[in-house]
């Protein structure tokens, strides 16, 4: 599996990151992987709150990126919409595809509305974060053994990070 990756810009200051996976598991699987807190916490983020379309929720992603955010669409097994940090400056758009393929899924995740000169980071960190999701599916377990917080990044998400973003930075914004 190679976790694919593009990123374009939505406007002279705004962009958008588009990574992409092929997993070995049905799509009830990894549905409940991407929206179960149990098994979120084992791969991208710990989420409490109102799990439910107009529901916030407050996240903590292993990356120690933490804020709230409100489901806008929930078409399970398939669709998934987040609005993040909604009302600020900072308000983006989290949204999820899951597509059967065969005996396996594909996920397509989109981060909307990230800085622009910043895109190469959130490019490493969502490429890194589906590189965690394949780990857990595989262990079926944590991809985080030594944990993380709001302060402290996962050491594995962290490394793998640093490791890509030179590689997001040379890549072109479409």
């Amino acid at each position: 599996m190679t976790t694919f990756g593009t990123m374009r810009a939505l406007d002279p200051q705004r962009g958008a990151v588009r990574v992409e996976e092929l997993y070995d598991t049905d799509i009830h699987d990894l549905w409940d992987a991407c929206t179960t807190p149990v098994r979120l916490a084992r791969w991208l983020a710990h989420v409490s709150g109102d799990l439910r379309v107009g529901g916030t929720i407050e996240m903590t992603f292993t990356s120690t990126w933490t804020g709230p955010a409100r489901v806008e669409r929930c078409d399970a097994p398939h669709h998934l919409l987040l609005i993040t940090e909604p009302g600020t400056d900072e308000e983006a758009q989290l949204e999820a595809w899951l597509t059967e393929e065969g005996s396996q899924t594909r996920l397509v995740v989109e981060d909307r509305g990230l800085p622009l000169d910043k895109l190469h980071f959130h490019g490493a960190g969502w490429h890194a974060h589906l590189e965690d999701l394949t780990r857990s599916l595989q262990r079926n377990d944590s991809a985080h053994p030594d944990g993380w917080s709001a302060t402290q990044a996962s050491p594995n998400w962290r490394s793998r990070w640093v490791e890509l973003t030179p590689q997001y930075e040379a890549m072109p914004v479409a």
